[in-house]
């Protein structure tokens, strides 16, 4: 291959592949029995490898995740937490997803509904999903400033693009008419386009009255609530602490 195909490769972006193949002209005798369909084949491996590699990490930065190295392996399952293992390694599938099912992750403060919520966002990136991660304080704001630069609907469409979106917080302090036209509109755009976690300190019986207690909350909820999946982490003593004490 000559110099002028090598600029070509690398200005097409193929850069894996050519240096793949620079290490088999430097060491034609590790290469040398192979054929060339073996050959082509480690070059072009070696590409997809980097652009999968290259689009995970993608996925996982635009997602704004507070932790990006929350993995689903390292999830703590303390007895007094009740996680089930088998409900965390069915929702590891990402067949929720899939399905446009919901998860709902209740527990007090520090219990770590956020970290599983990011590991289940994480496991989603790794097979590919667009996913975001926002706090609802932060939802709303931004959603004003959108709004003030009249590119509110745009922002609504790409919140319903995605094809996971977490929700922390949710419902944390009570939410006016505004907000929760603007919660009413988002779980309309994204009925049947894609899946949602929703982390709460607030069990759901208390979720109607937080959103108006009126024909508002009903619809929203009616779009939340119904087959999704429910995960309550329990336990007295917060992962901070448990952290900590390890120390």
């Amino acid at each position: 291959m000559t110099s002028e195909s090598m600029r070509k490769l690398r200005e097409m972006r193929f850069t894996e592949f050519a240096r793949a193949y620079e290490e088999q002209i430097g060491k034609p005798e590790i290469y040398a029995e192979m054929t060339f369909n073996e050959r082509i084949s480690i070059m072009i491996d070696r590409e997809y490898d980097a652009r999968h590699d290259r689009h995970i990490k993608r996925l996982v930065k635009q997602a704004s995740f507070p932790s990006a190295h929350a993995f689903l392996t390292d999830v703590e399952y303390f007895p007094d937490r009740h996680l089930d293992r088998d409900t965390i390694r069915t929702l590891s599938t990402n067949e929720y997803i899939r399905k446009k099912r919901n998860i709902i992750i209740l527990g007090a403060t520090g219990s770590g509904k956020t970290f599983l919520a990011n590991a289940f966002g994480i496991n989603a990136c790794y097979a590919g999903l667009a996913t975001w991660y926002v706090r609802m304080p932060d939802l709303f704001i931004q959603y004003s400033l959108e709004e003030e630069k009249g590119r509110s609907m745009e922002f609504l469409r790409k919140i319903g693009r995605y094809a996971l979106l977490i929700i922390d917080e949710f419902l944390l302090v009570e939410s006016n008419e505004a907000q929760q036209r603007i919660l009413l509109e988002i779980m309309e755009r994204r009925m049947n386009h894609g899946a949602m976690i929703l982390c709460s300190q607030i069990g759901i019986d208390g979720w109607h009255s937080r959103l108006g207690g009126g024909l508002l909350a009903d619809s929203i909820l009616d779009r939340i609530i119904h087959g999704s999946y429910k995960i309550k982490i329990e336990g007295k003593t917060s992962m901070r602490q448990r952290h900590a004490e390890e120390l």
